[in-house]
């Protein structure tokens, strides 16, 4: 018999007054499973994760966690979240925090070794008022791991991270994943889906509009790369099958994001241009999620990050 999901959303709708900001939404996440939520502002990711956190309750469908009724302390207990707004005790040392958090749980993980996983050892000592934004979020992300969860949810875990934060606390996660721990993180940074989770869900307007794998999500839409290079050519932008123009020639090198990319090779061979380097390529995930959820609002994909 196959285990039970650690994560069950059946038929979930929850509204706020007139406001249907989750709409008849199912999902299911295995133990071990690493999962990707993407979704413009007011898609309704946030509202998930409270659901699945117990700080919410659905309006009508249901959601279990690891077997359990979210809200229940004994389900809780197995459970980490970093929600996307956090507050930290100003006058706390980062230490004193780790230590208070770690209080609450049978089997905490050693302040040391949390700390130095996740890059904070030279922080231990500091109070979290005088802590910079950044340093900030990465003590609260670092805090759903105390209690060694089996489920950890974050909501968009390393805004205000730079580059360097940002792999660091990838390379934290990605260990947990590794050791057998479950993932549901939204992002809006869609490299970080890419680098960290093995299947997406696309949310817009409170419903799930797409779910597979990276490959998969953006198989789903029909938006092609083509590269090549040439001297200088006719205007791309009007050229059959083109949605966009990324690259415009410069240094010999164009680039432009296809509806129909044969068509666009076609009329590219017809035309008599002097090309070489050719290449067609699928969507990046950035550029399937702009495809699918402005496919759901009726206007023309487009290259770009969601607001």
């Amino acid at each position: 018999m196959a285990p039970s999901p650690v994560v069950e959303v059946d038929d979930a709708t929850r509204t706020f007054g007139t406001v249907t900001a989750l709409d008849h939404v199912s999902l299911r996440v295995g133990r071990g499973e690493a999962v990707g939520v993407l979704g413009p502002n007011g898609a309704g990711k946030s509202t998930l994760l409270s659901l699945l956190a117990g700080l919410r309750t659905p309006t009508s469908g249901s959601v279990r966690v690891v077997g359990g009724n979210p809200r229940s302390p004994a389900v809780r207990a197995r459970l980490g979240c970093t929600p996307q707004s956090t507050g930290l005790p100003g006058t706390l040392t980062v230490a004193e925090v780790v230590d208070f958090v770690g209080g609450h749980h049978r089997d905490p993980v050693p302040r040391a070794k949390l700390l130095e996983r996740f890059d904070l050892a030279d922080l231990a000592r500091k109070q979290c008022g005088g802590l910079s934004g950044g340093q900030q979020r990465r003590v609260c992300v670092a805090l759903a791991f105390v209690g060694r969860p089996e489920l950890v949810l974050l909501d968009e875990p390393t805004t205000g991270l730079d580059v360097t934060a940002r792999l660091a606390l990838w390379d934290a996660v990605r260990g947990f994943v590794d050791g057998g721990g479950t993932l549901l993180l939204t992002s809006h940074y869609l490299e970080e889906v890419e680098a960290l989770a093995q299947r997406v869900v696309v949310v817009d307007h409170g419903r799930v509009v797409a779910e597979g794998t990276v490959p998969e999500i953006r198989g789903r839409t029909s938006l092609r790369r083509v590269r090549f290079a040439a001297g200088p050519a006719p205007a791309l932008a009007t050229a059959a099958g083109v949605s966009e123009v990324l690259a415009d020639g410069g240094h010999g090198r164009w680039e432009v994001l296809a509806g129909d990319a044969d068509a666009f090779v076609r009329e590219l061979v017809g035309s008599g241009l002097d090309f070489r380097d050719l290449e067609v390529a699928g969507a990046t995930l950035e550029e399937a999620f702009v495809a699918l959820t402005q496919s759901e609002t009726g206007t023309a994909p487009a290259a770009g990050r969601p607001a």
